[in-house]
């Protein structure tokens, strides 16, 4: 095995990328942030190679780099050199001829590009580990009918599932596509939509390119709105935003008929180039007071913050909290009194009251059982 001390920078790493030979270039829908690339910055390794893979070794993990360009399978390793896998890095495995992947409990971040073009790819599990899939992870894999995701909210960038199996299957079921609270894609939303109360993130380039959506009211869950999320949506003409302290960059670029916004009072940051180029002139209404408004962090000669109009709401109540899975005594938390007490009701002790039966319907079914009670276990035991 050889290996090679570098230090490198994210600038000086996106640009090789670009010049390596053999690397498949997105096609970019939308401008992506530089900070989408932050995970890329720079850092101590040495190289490696193992097997099919290569791979750049950290002090505490390690990132698979490369997968030879004629694997069909891969049975990604947890371990080398006696560190953890952790990562797998931007273009890995891509326009691969790969049937079959598997990814180790070990990693937590899989990268930008990193199963793109994979053609043959049918299935995949992403573990329980796995915190951020990157842009356009496994873009372009028309095979991919099957994607089983850990039963937590994971982190989702641009065009993660584009051009998929599974994507499309989800799209006609409903094209609002939520996974464990991540709003990954909605882009053949329609007219008026109502963000429901279960999603907590919303994947950037959400709703990009959406020619059809006209209106999008969210709810105060959602505390960002991510880079490009209505990128060019140009027949967007309102939105309301209840809970969100952050608009990134590019979320409403070339959106030129809207005009009219609600944005919450707990706002902090708009980046500079989140209205970047638009036309329209708005009303914004601001759920807080103007002095609140004056110290959000702001480009103060932005176009269309300039020439909007403004009215600031300080009487605006937010959405009501949402009922905590698993509190069937409502005290505010979920923990061992919630599951004695549900145990006991089930049981029919004609001293136990549920407050609030359906924070036990842990399978969604509207029927309180045993499953229910297993359910409530393994959670408590997993947040434990």
């Amino acid at each position: 095995m050889k290996t090679k001390k570098m230090v490198i920078r994210t600038a000086a790493l996106l640009a090789a990328i670009t010049l390596t030979s053999g690397a498949i270039l997105p096609v970019q829908n939308c401008n992506y942030s530089a900070n989408q690339f932050s995970a890329y910055a720079e850092g101590n390794y040495t190289t490696g190679e193992e097997g099919i893979y290569k791979y750049l070794k950290y002090s505490d993990h390690i990132e698979i780099s490369f997968c030879n360009t004629s694997a069909t399978s891969a049975d990604i390793p947890s371990t080398i050199e006696g560190l953890p896998v952790t990562v797998i890095g931007m273009y890995a495995f891509q326009n691969r001829p790969l049937k079959s992947v598997t990814i180790p409990d070990t990693v937590t971040e899989i990268g930008h590009y990193a199963f793109g073009y994979c053609s043959e790819l049918k299935s995949v599990t992403i573990p329980d580990s796995v915190q951020k899939i990157g842009i356009r992870a496994f873009e372009s894999c028309p095979a991919l009918e099957e994607v089983n995701f850990p039963d937590h909210l994971v982190e989702i960038q641009s065009n993660a599932f584009e051009n998929t199996a599974w994507l499309k299957a989800l799209q006609k079921e409903d094209p609002l596509v939520i996974i464990n609270g991540a709003l990954v894609d909605a882009q053949t939303t329609k007219g008026k939509v109502v963000i429901p109360s279960s999603v907590k993130y919303v994947c950037p380039s959400a709703f990009a390119r959406n020619l059809d959506v006209t209106s999008v009211v969210f709810p105060s869950s959602v505390s960002a709105i991510n880079d490009n999320v209505f990128f060019y949506c140009s027949n967007l003409e309102s939105v309301e935003v209840k809970g969100a302290t952050f608009i990134d960059s590019m979320a409403f670029a070339y959106c030129n008929k809207l005009t009219d916004v609600k944005l919450s009072g707990k706002l902090t940051k708009i980046d500079e180039r989140a209205f970047s180029d638009i036309t329209a002139r708005a009303t914004i209404t601001f759920y807080g007071s103007k002095e609140t408004w004056n110290k959000v962090e702001k480009k103060e000669d932005d176009p269309f913050l300039k020439n909007a109009t403004y009215i600031f709401d300080e009487n605006h109540i937010d959405d009501p909290e949402e009922d905590i899975e698993g509190d069937v005594n409502m005290d505010g938390k979920f923990n061992v009194s919630d599951i004695v007490l549900f145990q006991q009701w089930l049981l029919g002790n004609p001293d136990s009251e549920l407050k609030n039966w359906k924070a036990a319907d842990f399978i969604k079914d509207e029927h309180l059982d045993h499953f229910d009670l297993i359910a409530m276990r393994k959670e408590l035991i997993k947040r434990s």
